[in-house]
């Protein structure tokens, strides 16, 4: 019942900000209506973040590992204090991770080390980046084509609701495509201003956010680059795009190669492992995820509305019509992450996900073409004008589910808590747990989904762990005998 209360007070407050933003854009107030449009897509980010538990996929590994961070920054750990053998090969249960790489996790401890070890401090840099990549998609469609265009674009910015659920943990791949989204546009940004303004300090800055990038998702971010020299080739000689390329590289390699050589001399099993595991993606079908090729162009029309096709079809005819550095700048931001991703065998929905700016600028610019162009249908031309927002608008509302009556604030959470403060100086174990990477984040225990033999028992408690047993799942009667045993009941 919360829930709805709080949710329709958020989409009622944002519809508001949205139509004063758009009255600013009607009277060309620009600066104030992307003020409003920023501040509305911040609330709907933080009304969406409210959930006050640990999200399945991925957002609970992320966390756990952030948080050990904390204590531990030189040694990045799922498990901080492995008690049962592990295979190191297992992500999702090892001692020491690095399955992915560490900016967003480092992101996440560090506002956790400011702001207290909960959720709403995880999230908070998701929050906020994916709030500022708002500006950056402005700044972007400006210098394209407009402040109208960039302006539309980032009103769709503020309101997708996979970029949104991501920001909130709440999906697959959670922050790190929000930390990749971000960053890329923000580069995409600055290398676009340094073409205009001969600004190396944008040029600078824009190869740093690269790097960030990379150490985000490795080098899908070399993306920017190309982009950048469709715009500097119309301006600079070949001798000075190679100069800049130069730069680039060694700040790019700077950045992103010290972790690499790092990890691969602390804990070179678990990080060979891990390079070689992320190439299966392109090969292999990884779990649940090998799809067909044409899944992340089906999913366009879920991730930003069913007419999506059409500006995609514009823009490709524009690009051979026209041959603007406009176009083909857009029609390269998308096209070829999307064939390069199409083409590895295991797909996510949000692998794609920065290309999103690129995609709300295409929408942008073919709403444009659309009102200046004349045919005998007006009536037409507004229906499909007004439902390339709509329709986006829609999916934001059943993603974000402000009208929803779910538990945003679990039970057994409060309880696992309970317990922790209860003996906060004693080191605890907890067997027979749903949702142990969860529990390890709530509170300062170690937990498994498993339970232990009689032996594993007995050498964790010559290791001084008091051993607790949560019985909402059935448990064997022969480890209901051992007395020394704690028995809790985590309510789900």
């Amino acid at each position: 019942m919360e829930n709805r209360i709080y949710g329709s007070l958020t989409i009622l407050f944002a519809t508001l900000l949205y139509w004063i933003a758009f009255k600013k854009y009607r009277s060309e107030k620009y600066s104030q209506c992307l003020a409003l449009i920023m501040l509305g897509g911040l609330l709907l980010r933080v009304f969406t973040s409210l959930d006050f538990y640990l999200h399945e996929w991925d957002e609970r590994y992320h966390a756990l590992v952030a948080k050990n961070l904390i204590d531990n920054p030189f040694k990045p750990m799922l498990y901080k204090y492995p008690l049962m053998d592990f295979d190191y090969k297992d992500w999702s249960a090892n001692h020491i991770w690095v399955h992915k790489q560490p900016l967003p996790i480092y992101s996440m401890a560090l506002s956790m080390a400011l702001f207290g070890k909960n959720v709403i401090a995880l999230r908070l840099p998701s929050i906020l980046l994916s709030t500022f990549a708002i500006f950056s998609t402005f700044k972007i469609g400006e210098m394209l084509d407009s402040k109208k265009v960039g302006l539309m674009a980032a009103f769709l910015f503020s309101i997708n609701g996979l970029i949104i659920e991501q920001a909130a943990g709440r999906v697959a791949t959670d922050h790190y495509d929000v930390f990749f989204l971000s960053l890329i546009c923000m580069a995409v940004y600055l290398f676009l201003r340094h073409v205009k303004k001969e600004s190396i300090v944008s040029f600078l800055l824009a190869s740093v956010l690269t790097g960030l990038a990379i150490l985000t998702k490795w080098l899908p971010a070399l993306i920017v680059l190309p982009i950048w020299m469709i715009f500097a080739y119309q301006k600079y000689s070949i001798k000075r795009i190679l100069s800049y390329s130069f730069l680039f590289a060694v700040v790019v390699i700077s950045i992103a190669v010290p972790w690499q050589l790092y990890i691969m001399s602390e804990f070179p099993l678990e990080a060979s492992y891990s390079y070689g595991y992320n190439k299966k993606h392109f090969f292999e079908a990884l779990g649940p995820h090998g799809r067909p090729f044409y899944f992340h162009f089906d999913k366009m029309r879920i991730i930003f509305g069913e007419l999506i096709y059409f500006p995609f079809a514009w823009l490709i005819y524009a690009v051979y019509k026209k041959k603007k550095s406009t176009h083909l700048v857009l029609l390269f931001w998308i096209v070829i992450p999307y064939i390069f991703f199409s083409l590895a065998v295991t797909k996510m929905q949000g692998y794609i996900l920065f290309c999103a700016p690129a995609i709300f600028l295409m929408t942008a610019l073919f709403y444009n073409y659309i009102q200046q162009y004349k045919i005998k249908s007006p009536i037409l031309i507004k229906l499909v004008s007004i439902l390339l927002f709509a329709l986006p608008i829609r999916y934001s509302i059943e993603r974000i589910k402000p009208f929803s009556t779910i538990d945003r604030n679990p039970a057994w959470i409060s309880a696992l808590q309970k317990l922790d403060q209860q003996t906060p100086s004693i080191k605890k174990v907890i067997f027979n747990c749903k949702h142990p990477v969860e529990a390890m984040f709530h509170a300062d225990v170690t937990a498994y989904a498993t339970l232990p033999s009689n032996e594993e028992i007995n050498a964790i408690q010559s290791k001084g762990y008091q051993i607790y047993m949560d019985y909402s799942v059935a448990i064997p009667s022969p480890l209901l005998d051992r007395s020394e045993i704690e028995y809790v009941h985590l309510s789900r």
